[in-house]
């Protein structure tokens, strides 16, 4: 799927249960998990400091937006999926660019989302 080896993504995800499912997902794909990270905290010290292809965020992590994290992907030129169980429009204009998982979402959504962002994974760091 990843220019023949295993795609390594960051899952950040607050609530255990949904954290397993993707986690699972992602192994199913044969991918590698990074993390996951529970908190905000967790997910940022990743964000700056760990090696990965992908990051799937959930839009909040005990009640707090991970804009910030996503700034520092965007930075460091990696993609990311956002994750909500809100509407998608909770997501900036600025992150226009990123895909959006409505939760609850299908394994071959999850499988699609993935496929379609490693598709098109060019992505360039930003001037940051």
């Amino acid at each position: 799927m990843h220019n023949g080896r295993k795609p390594r993504v960051l899952i950040v995800e607050d609530e255990t249960m949904i954290s397993m499912l993707i986690e699972d997902m992602v192994c199913d794909i044969g991918g590698h998990v990074v993390g996951p990270a529970a908190s905000f905290e967790q997910a940022m010290t990743l964000a700056l400091e760990t090696d990965f292809d992908l990051a799937v965020l959930d839009v909040k992590l005990d009640g707090l937006v991970v804009y910030p994290i996503a700034d520092v992907l965007r930075c460091r030129g990696i993609p990311f999926i956002f994750m909500t169980g809100y509407d998608s429009s909770v997501v900036p204009e600025r992150y226009q660019h990123a895909r959006v998982l409505s939760k609850p979402f299908s394994h071959q959504t999850f499988n699609e989302t993935l496929e379609g962002v490693f598709a098109r994974a060019s992505v360039a760091p930003a001037a940051c």
